[in-house]
């Protein structure tokens, strides 16, 4: 696939996520605020109904070019849009959780994975989805890495990290009751992850990343009298990891643990479980988190805030994290 100007520019995908959330309001907001400038190309897949309904709850109109295909997108600059015409966004409410939605945001997102695999598209920055409504619909997934990884027939390993300012945290385990995350835990599952968010973060533009790595229990275990994960797993790995060339540091108490990255001394930590980290994260800046997926052939990123069913369709939804995550996603596909 050949670009068609001279110097090369990079190509993001991008979708509106589901249609009854926020997503078509984070692109419009983006959009006035610059964020598809002309040394980008910002190709948005879906319905072009959707995107007119975020512009009316914004009170704004955005410039965008309107296209059949991909390959036309590809003739143009900024924000381009490939027009599925697919699903009426006005037939459906907001904050509703919909089959018919889920899966008209799963197939966008797929779309974005073929142009991605055919050379067309660089990285990849969705809208936030609803992973209820794209279960209902008939996808399988924990998360939205798992929905791109099947798009991609990736049978590999594959994770979510999340992204604040300049701070990384990737985690051991996901979505699996406390009560499992122990027995969970493996030497060479937080070295996958340490090496994971290693690998990602170089790509990011990191040469060597400074991670952190978490204990479990309270106090990092007080010496095995409080757990003893720290000792009989979580160091271990640690050492492994020094050993294969990774910048590992710890185990460290949770507690104290992202006053340290924060005040960087680290740039990116490994948690042990879902909200070690979210909360910290979350806490520290809401409005300006990002998640990124590592262990994909090409980059892809989202806010890591969710549709925010509460604001839909009232144009009050903040874009920060959504620009954040599609200044990240441009910033790794260029590289």
């Amino acid at each position: 696939m050949q670009q068609p100007y001279g110097p090369r520019i990079c190509t993001v995908g991008i979708t509106m996520g589901d249609a009854s959330g926020v997503g078509a309001e984070l692109i419009v907001k983006a959009a006035l605020h610059g964020g598809f400038d002309d040394d980008v190309r910002a190709v948005l897949i879906g319905d072009e109904r959707q995107l007119r309904r975020g512009m009316r709850a914004v009170g704004e109109d955005i410039p965008y070019i309107c296209v059949s295909s991909v390959q036309e997108a590809m003739k143009h600059r900024g924000l381009v849009l490939v027009d599925t015409g697919a699903l009426d966004a006005d037939s459906f409410a907001y904050a509703a959780v919909d089959p018919a939605l889920g899966r008209d945001a799963a197939l966008n997102m797929k779309a974005c994975v073929e142009a991605c695999k055919d050379g067309y598209f660089d990285a990849i920055c969705f809208a936030p989805n609803n992973k209820a409504a794209m279960k209902l619909a008939g996808f399988h997934l924990s998360g939205a890495v798992d929905l791109l990884a099947h798009f991609y027939g990736s049978s590999g390993f594959h994770m979510e990290m999340n992204v604040l300012d300049r701070v990384w945290t990737a985690r051991v385990t996901g979505h699996i009751p406390l009560r499992d995350v122990g027995a969970s835990l493996t030497v060479d599952g937080i070295l996958r992850a340490a090496r994971m968010l290693d690998e990602t973060m170089r790509q990011a533009g990191y040469e060597k990343p400074r991670i952190a790595v978490a204990g479990l229990n309270p106090h990092n275990g007080e010496g095995g009298t409080c757990g003893r994960e720290e000792i009989e797993t979580i160091a271990p790995a640690v050492e492994r990891g020094k050993e294969e060339g990774l910048d590992l540091f710890g185990p460290f108490s949770a507690d104290t643990l992202f006053f340290r990255v924060f005040g960087g001394e680290f740039d990116g930590a490994v948690t042990m479980y879902h909200d070690q980290g979210q909360i910290a994260m979350k806490l520290h800046g809401f409005d300006a988190a990002v998640s990124a997926y590592g262990g994909l052939p090409k980059p892809a990123t989202t806010c890591a805030h969710g549709t925010a069913y509460e604001i839909a369709g009232t144009g009050k939804v903040n874009s920060g994290a959504w620009e954040h995550a599609f200044s990240l996603a441009r910033k790794m596909g260029e590289a």
